[in-house]
């Protein structure tokens, strides 16, 4: 045999060597690893924390019926469920109830689940919802408004109940998100004199109510519908006099979750050590055109003003960037707001391109059009309660930017009664306004006879009253798509900002924290603090 070959299977058998060799350390660190890991898994699990800590101001009750405290009442759907309510894009679905049917142009039948319990044992039937729905109509709850269209309440077994109502109420199935509690408990007492803890059905029970804190326990009989792993054993809610002092609170730790509404929280709690989760809140402003004024009759000048508003600019000068750009009442997260158009939509070429196009020119710095025989020239007048110093600052950069495309404006500043007057008999040109908008996708406030901005066709209606009657998911976003490009191409109100409300967490909480202005709790029992 040759030198050469010798020498090559000596070659081969050190490199095959080298091979194993080298197979056999990454097995070895492979199991290192899995090893490592798996005891990490171990050290997390330890390290999992199952109670957590929130905090109240102004502390009333925690009866969810009578508290008028508004992060009670968000508290209060922890402990208490309600027939239906609602996911995080406002969707109704069914909680205490299993389903809600319109048998006629009033009435509608309710079905419950029977299976679900109390914390004391007993199952939910029909007679807590009657006695519910009664006690709220006979005092001053906050969700009165609620059931003062039900007019008869009928039993018609234990687990099936047909409510009455006194008109037609367009999506009346969101109105039945208060909260339930039991007949049983209260039987033979004045409810609103009891002083008992009241039960629930939801996920925690109340377990401790004292001067400083209410402690809130795991509720063994809860219906878990998602088969959650639950990690949320105890809840503490600590009461403060005031929220300086919860924000001191959790600054020190003693707090791992709290709401908000003060944009400056910051200046409380400092710059760190915390998540911040910011969510569109319910307080929408707009401008309400008059759409029987003689110059806002015209589309084409409603649609200019929309384009020659710079809502950015209102947002980021006025307010901070302390509120949200807003174009539209279910833009807040609403599922049936399919628009996706979050920017304000300035263009003031396209707002001066409009008005040439349909008949308006442009001489001597002013715009002018022939209407009815007459030359109509386009000033307006923008009014808002003078009382109102934000509003008015928002009137007066508004002014500055129609003017800045040749439109002339005057910004009036009225009264309390005289704005209470603008609205009922919609004696204005254009109005600074604002609402709380409701959980129901309803717009019957902006569209429908009567309006805010006397506002008429027989379009809108056709597609409004197409609406009302379906009841399908993806045909009532088809059908509320059409609405919102009727609304476009009429522009009857010009949308401007919102609130913001905020969520804060300390960087222990663990978990998927997804809050709306129903609940900020959704989910809260698969969180955890992790240590």
């Amino acid at each position: 045999m040759k030198v050469s070959s010798i020498f090559k299977y000596i070659f081969i058998i050190f490199a095959i060597g080298i091979i194993i060799y080298a197979g056999y350390i990454i097995y070895n660190n492979q199991i290192a690893n899995a090893s490592e890991n798996t005891q990490e898994v171990v050290n997390a699990e330890e390290n999992i924390i199952k109670d957590l800590r929130l905090a109240v101001t102004d502390f009333d009750t925690i009866n969810p019926l009578i508290t008028n405290n508004k992060e009670i009442l968000n508290i209060d759907t922890l402990i208490f469920d309600p027939l239906f309510s609602l996911n995080e894009n406002y969707e109704l679905i069914p909680c205490l109830a299993t389903e809600c049917s319109k048998t006629g142009d009033n009435t509608y039948v309710v079905k419950l689940d029977n299976t679900i319990k109390w914390t004391n044992g007993l199952s939910l039937d029909a007679d807590d919802v009657k006695f519910t729905i009664e006690t709220i109509k006979n005092g001053n709850s906050v969700y009165k408004y609620n059931v003062e269209h039900i007019s008869n309440i009928e039993i018609i077994d234990n687990g099936t109940i047909k409510l009455t109502l006194d008109a037609n109420i367009p999506f009346f199935e969101y109105y039945l998100i208060f909260p339930i509690l039991s007949s049983t408990q209260y039987n033979g007492e004045d409810f609103y004199a009891s002083q008992q803890v009241p039960i629930g059905t939801g996920r925690y029970q109340i377990s401790n109510v004292s001067t400083n804190s209410i402690t809130l326990t795991y509720n063994q009989n809860w219906k878990n519908p998602k088969n959650e792993d639950i990690k949320i054993e105890n809840i503490r809610i600590n009461i403060y006099s005031s929220m300086g002092e919860a924000y001191n609170s959790f600054k020190i730790g003693n707090i791992d979750f709290l709401n908000t509404s003060n944009p400056n929280f910051q200046e409380y709690i400092g710059t760190i050590g915390f998540n911040k989760t910011e969510y569109l809140g319910r307080e929408f402003d707009f401008l309400a055109l008059n759409c029987q004024d003689t110059i806002l009759q015209d589309s084409a000048v409603r649609q200019a003003i929309g384009y020659a508003i710079d809502k950015d600019h209102i947002v980021t000068s006025v307010f901070n960037n302390q509120k949200a750009v807003s174009e539209y009442p279910l833009d807040y997260g609403n599922y049936l707001y399919q628009a996706n158009e979050a920017s304000s939509g300035y263009n003031p070429d396209q707002a001066r391109n409009i008005l040439e196009e349909n008949g308006w020119t442009y001489r001597n710095n002013r715009w002018r059009k022939n209407i009815d025989g007459r030359t109509r020239y386009l000033d307006l007048k923008i009014s808002v309660k003078e009382n109102d110093s934000t509003r008015v600052q928002v009137a007066e950069l508004i002014e500055e930017q129609l003017e800045n495309i040749g439109i002339s404006v005057t910004v009036d500043k009225i009264s309390d009664n005289e704005y209470s007057n603008y609205i009922q008999e919609k004696d204005y040109q254009i109005l600074l306004t604002g609402v709380y908008t409701s959980y129901t996708p309803d717009l019957m406030y902006y569209f429908s006879q009567g309006n805010i901005s006397n506002y008429s066709s027989d379009t809108m209606n056709e597609l409004m009253q197409n609406a009302s009657i379906l009841s399908d998911e993806n045909q009532l976003i088809e059908a509320y798509q059409k609405i919102y490009s009727q609304y476009k191409t009429d522009m009857p109100f010009i949308g401007l900002y919102r609130n913001k409300n905020i969520s804060i967490s300390s960087q222990s909480v663990v978990g998927t924290i997804t809050p709306t202005n129903y609940t900020t709790y959704t989910g809260l029992e698969t969180w955890y603090r992790n240590s």
